[in-house]
């Protein structure tokens, strides 16, 4: 299936994102009536949650205090500091690119999945993906059942339905649609369980492409229900990024923005220009 392909031409590889045009821009700036900024991200440490099957974040200093106070050089009186980070891009609050996966051996718009080589992705990378400024809408799982959602409960078509009802504001085109299951708000570190977790099925993944969003986004490190149904492997990632090019943002903190109780809000992000890239850690704004 290749619901979205072409539709931006045979030469794209931005996707959904292509529903944000300037129009859109304006009337999420439109929102803004406190000037009150969330971000939406989680601190990125050595002790955030990573699946084991990732590599953990690693920080290093390359310089600090301690260079000085072992005797180190101080040109003109000039002291600092400088480090550095190796994280993998699908890690804390990321966003996956149009080449993260696929099946049939073809990318978003038909691209070979031989494009997508050891030395990155030759076609839908994250460095195609342009800043996203958009109107945010909050769907609160955790406001409409009361609590935060169990492991492996399925958001079908009627609960998400209930939940955009109880937000009185329903996902249009090039919306930014954000899930709050819960799920990252009874994590205890170092015991999270990356194969459970609530989250779309495919019938309400597809009833928010077919509202034409631009992102989805989710509190949960995969966006749709673990474990899979029997017999289908990230059946919600295959249908969204391949067949639709709608990016996926993983990993967001929304317990701050869920108590506020927001209606439509500006939203915004920029995916880091990793060329080649198949993700890119981001801090997602909520903006009121």
């Amino acid at each position: 299936m290749k619901e979205a392909w072409h539709r931006w031409g045979e030469a794209d590889e931005v996707g959904a994102l292509n529903a944000i045009g300037p129009a859109e821009v304006v009337a999420a700036a439109r929102l803004v009536s406190e000037g009150r900024v969330l971000s939406l991200a989680q601190p990125v440490s050595p002790g955030m949650m990573i699946p084991e099957h990732r590599p953990g974040m690693m920080h290093f200093m390359g310089r600090d205090g301690g260079d000085y106070a072992a005797g180190g050089r101080r040109p003109g009186g000039f002291q600092f500091s400088e480090d550095t980070i190796v994280m993998p891009m699908h890690g804390g609050t990321h966003l996956d690119a149009l080449c993260h996966c696929w099946y049939d051996d073809a990318l978003y718009n038909g691209f070979s999945a031989t494009e997508v080589r050891s030395d990155g992705a030759r076609r839908c990378g994250v460095d195609k993906m342009p800043p996203i400024v958009t109107r945010g809408v909050l769907i609160d799982f955790v406001a409409l059942t009361g609590a935060p959602l169990a492991d492996g409960h399925v958001i079908g078509a009627d609960l998400l339905g209930q939940a955009i009802s109880a937000a009185g504001v329903s996902p249009r085109k090039g919306d930014a649609v954000l899930l709050r299951t819960g799920w990252q708000e009874r994590q205890v570190p170092g015991q999270a369980d990356f194969n459970a977790e609530p989250g779309l099925d495919v019938e309400a993944a597809l009833q928010l492409a077919q509202a034409e969003v631009a992102l989805i986004g989710a509190d949960n490190f995969a966006v749709e229900v673990l474990p899979f149904p029997e017999g289908q492997v990230f059946p919600v990632h295959q249908r969204l990024i391949r067949d639709y090019g709608i990016p996926l943002l993983e990993g967001l903190m929304l317990e701050e923005l869920g108590r506020v109780k927001p209606g439509p809000f500006l939203f915004l992000t920029a995916p880091l220009s990793i060329v080649g890239g198949t993700a890119s850690p981001v801090n997602p704004v909520a903006v009121l």
